[in-house]
């Protein structure tokens, strides 16, 4: 199975939803709020939604904002929200779908990733780390070099 990630279509928001609410427990999330989400931020290149497929099925998301910072040179990336389905967890793809966005971040000339986690997401935090992202208090970054 070759593992494809490409941006959101609106045929894959339904799974999207799915895990968002079942895999990634975000509460008040439901299709009332991210259909409408996605449909407002599909043409603002500062908004990045990306899916990650097994055999046409969507197995992950990554949802992303481009940002500047006051008295910082360039451009970040901020990961809003990053899953994988729970089945298909430690085999690889959300290292796939890091890679990627890393990749993509370096070549639009970004200086940095960064992202929030919960204190309880231990698992996420040291799968963060392991992809080279270090513990900034409660924020999580990442410093690149385009």
């Amino acid at each position: 199975m070759e593992l494809v990630i490409r941006s959101i279509e609106a045929k894959d928001y339904h799974m999207v939803t799915d895990l968002l609410v079942h895999h990634l427990f975000v509460m008040g999330v439901g299709g009332e709020n991210v259909v409408p989400f996605f449909d407002k931020v599909k043409d603002d290149d500062n908004y990045l939604n990306f899916v990650a497929l097994l055999d046409d099925e969507v197995v992950g998301f990554l949802s992303a904002v481009t940002f500047y910072s006051a008295g910082a040179a360039g451009r970040f990336l901020y990961l809003q929200q990053i899953v994988v389905r729970t089945e298909h967890r430690n085999k690889g793809i959300g290292t796939e779908i890091m890679r990627y966005i890393e990749d993509y971040a370096k070549a639009n000339g970004m200086n940095g990733i960064g992202l929030c986690s919960g204190h309880h997401r231990t698992d996420a935090h040291r799968f963060y780390e392991r992809n080279g992202f270090s513990k900034l208090t409660q924020w999580l970054g990442k410093h690149l070099t385009p």
